[in-house]
């Protein structure tokens, strides 16, 4: 990796990247290229964040301007083209992003985390929810992937297919818990966890910090 160009990384930067690999364009053609390729849906790509990518990728020389074009009363608009370095960022990149696991945030895991801050009942409520949204939302995935893999093929769909099998993944999981705590195989107390969280060490226990040497 070029660590001279490594700040510029994020998923617009990725995106805006591969796009220029396929041909030089200006920002609107990629907003569209984005909607119409659903990439919208399983990146998280903030909207208004296209620009300050673009700008980071032109500072780090991985990208030039090549033209810049007026149609009717429309602003102007600035046509981009991947630098030979932009080239090679974008596929070691893509290289060691496949390749490299990476330990990324998950909100749910940390909810996970401390579901014992909740009553059993209570957090069986909420996870019955959770499986009833993710089932929705592999509808909706599955819905997509019926739809497009007919018009544009299955390769530009992987990561609907890795987002779907991933819900299913989760579904399945959720389930699982939540078997365990309707027939009572799993459960907890609440309050207990809490006291025994509470509870200072004892002074074996308590041992003073090294001091630093």
């Amino acid at each position: 990796m070029n660590h001279r160009v490594a700040g510029h990384r994020s998923l617009w930067s990725l995106t805006v990247l591969c796009l220029l690999r396929e041909r030089p364009m200006h920002p609107y053609e990629m907003q569209r290229l984005i909607r119409q390729r659903h990439k919208d849906a399983f990146l998280d790509l903030k909207r208004g964040s296209l620009y300050h990518a673009i700008e980071r990728l032109q500072r780090a020389g991985l990208i030039d301007p090549v033209e810049t074009n007026r149609e009717g009363r429309r602003p102007e608009r600035t046509i981009y083209r991947l630098t030979e370095l932009g080239e090679r960022e974008v596929l070691d990149w893509l290289r060691e992003l496949l390749a490299q696991p990476a330990r990324e945030t998950s909100q749910f895991l940390a909810a996970v985390s401390y579901v014992a801050q909740l009553a059993p009942d209570d957090a069986r409520d909420q996870l019955a929810e959770r499986a009833n949204r993710l089932e929705l939302a592999l509808v909706g995935l599955d819905a997509v992937l019926q739809k497009l893999i007919p018009q544009i093929g299955r390769v530009p769909l992987l990561e609907a297919e890795y987002a779907r099998a991933m819900l299913r993944a989760e579904r399945d999981w959720v389930r699982s818990v939540l078997e365990d705590l309707r027939g009572g195989g799993l459960t907890w107390n609440p309050e207990a966890i809490l006291r025994t969280c509470g509870v200072p060490p004892s002074s074996e226990q308590a041992q003073p910090d090294a001091p630093l040497p």
